[in-house]
């Protein structure tokens, strides 16, 4: 509504609030912020997961019977899928950080420089991760 003060008609200023957990799928992320949060999710998988895949390393690596183990173990649907998944989760924070490190040296922050980094990472990080699970489900 509109106040009058001393003959002039005052307009109420839109309200701007922070988002609430609730808006979060309303609400358009910018592609930037997309692949910012998609890095930090790729690095806590990564984080979390790497000492389970040094341990299956190690135990793969100590005779010829667990390799075969391993072996066979990888070679279920399930267990290539979590593979593809660990796989694109380092390609994305690799590119991902690249951009990052760009970025440090001030290369690229405008908002249309930002937007085509941002997209270029997703391409790169899916295009590779798809040449994984091309070669992880035995097309080539």
């Amino acid at each position: 509504m509109s106040e009058a003060i001393n003959g002039v008609v005052k307009k109420e200023r839109p309200e701007f609030r922070n988002i609430h957990v609730t808006d979060i799928a309303r609400y358009r992320m910018p592609l930037a912020a997309l692949v910012s949060i998609l890095h930090r999710i790729s690095g806590a998988l990564i984080f979390l997961l790497l000492p389970f895949i040094l341990y299956l390393l190690d135990s793969s690596l100590t005779s010829e019977i667990s390799f075969d183990y391993f072996k066979g173990f990888t070679s279920g649907w399930f267990v290539k899928l979590i593979i593809l998944v660990l796989s694109w989760a380092y390609l994305h924070h690799f590119c991902a950080g690249i951009r990052h490190l760009i970025m440090d040296t001030h290369v690229g922050l405008d908002k249309a420089s930002a937007r085509k980094s941002a997209a270029s990472v997703l391409v790169v990080s899916l295009f590779l991760a798809a040449l994984v699970a091309l070669k992880l489900f035995g097309v080539f």
